[in-house]
């Protein structure tokens, strides 16, 4: 048999490969079984913590990031991702059957309000007042809004039938509040305690009409289209989670407005709110009181009814996400400084609903990982990866876990 030359790249984890069989011709490849974040990693490895699979994703200079974990970064089997470099934050799209990476913009500024459109196959953004959309396949591009002076508002999301942008528009007050306060510790109750108004909008990508639907005096934020419903659109009450009643919708027709869980005991927090696939429910964290009971749970679009599955501490994650079938659920796990106060809680997490509650399987150790930077999880459009961001290699970087463990 032929011998497999191993590359500079992966001499220095020579020590590591002893137990690693090497075939060709056909046979697998086994990975190394190495401790995630130790060292520099191989494209591909086993997590010695849990024996599931990792790979890294992204490559080269720079820093690349995933989506917000409420954001849809797919578009088929294409991932769209941000990657900074040399000509700043651009977005790029990384075909996950082959790993080719193609640029999708070359805008010089700040490029934002990332959403991706799979039926028409379009990702649009926004590039200081412009909204912009180019299709994935052809690389076209066009200009689909510009802000007027007094309206400069941020898209973040679009509906079931790819017909309008949500956004919501902020004061330059409040704009001058976050410059002042960059930092999340110092504006957070700075600008939920001004009480400035916010605009809830949207846009006919059609006729590119801007309409107005909801405004309040209340940090307005986390705006998401029904994956279902091309009418319904849920946004929160930003602030101190103990403070205020979080989750809304409303009809972009009607206007018609619902509170989705209100609070009933003192210091009961809820939020990190996200769309089930089918648009039927609503998932949120929520801890009743904060940081002593923790579930991810669930309210009815249309009657309101809750479930709730229990979680131990050291489970809680920032962040949650549900599978495309529905069946699974993924988290991205915390720190010791984060809210549940989690000993040991520096996991990516699989979870499967059992009765009440919910049964948990770490994917990946990320000890090594800086939570300062949130994982954000995705499922893999074919459910069988769960995608994060992390940095425990030094710099920014996307990874994928496969969920089938290796024996």
């Amino acid at each position: 048999m032929k011998k497999l030359r191993i590359t500079t790249h992966y001499a220095t984890y020579h020590s590591l490969y002893v137990a690693i069989i090497l075939a060709v011709h056909g046979q697998a490849i086994a990975q190394p079984l190495l401790e995630t974040g130790a060292q520099q990693m191989p494209r591909e490895w086993i997590d010695k913590d849990t024996k599931h699979k990792v790979i890294r994703l992204t490559e080269g200079p720079g820093e690349n990031s995933s989506f917000y974990f409420h954001n849809n970064p797919f578009i088929g089997n294409t991932m769209v991702y941000y990657h900074t470099g040399e000509n700043g934050r651009q977005l790029y799209a990384l075909d996950l059957a082959t790993r080719q990476v193609t640029p999708l913009t070359q805008y010089p500024g700040r490029i934002f309000g990332e959403i991706t459109a799979p039926k028409t196959r379009k990702v649009y953004f926004q590039c200081g007042d412009s909204v912009m959309a180019t299709h994935i396949d052809t690389k076209k591009t066009e200009l689909i809004f510009r802000f007027p002076e007094n309206f400069r508002g941020s898209i973040t999301t679009v509906n079931a039938d790819e017909t309008l942008l949500g956004g919501v528009y902020a004061t330059e007050a409040e704009r001058e509040l976050f410059r002042r306060n960059p930092q999340k510790s110092s504006y957070f109750n700075i600008i939920y305690e001004a009480k400035l108004p916010r605009t809830l909008f949207v846009i006919d990508i059609q006729t590119k009409a801007l309409r107005k639907i909801h405004s309040d005096s209340a940090w307005l934020n986390h705006v998401q289209f029904s994956p279902a419903d091309p009418a319904l659109l849920m946004f929160c009450h930003e602030g101190p989670w103990h403070l205020v009643d979080r989750i809304w919708t409303i009809n972009v027709h009607t206007r018609a407005v619902k509170l989705m869980h209100r609070r009933t005991v003192e210091r009961e927090i809820a939020g990190h709110e996200f769309f089930s696939r089918d648009g039927k429910k609503i998932w949120f964290d929520l801890q009743v009181p904060r940081s002593v009971t923790f579930y991810l749970a669930a309210a009815d679009v249309q009657t309101g009814e809750e479930v709730r599955y229990a979680l131990q501490r050291d489970e809680w994650s920032i962040h949650y996400n549900i599978s495309p079938d529905q069946q699974l659920f993924a988290g991205d796990g915390g720190d010791p400084g984060q809210v549940a106060r989690a000993q040991d809680g520096r996991w990516i997490y699989l979870f499967r609903p059992q009765g009440d509650r919910l049964l948990s399987e770490k994917l990946v150790n990320m000890k090594h990982h800086n939570y300062r930077l949130e994982p954000n999880v995705h499922f893999s459009p074919d459910g069988k990866w769960v995608i994060f961001r992390a940095n425990f290699e030094g710099k920014q970087q996307i990874y994928a876990v496969e969920i089938a463990r290796n024996s």
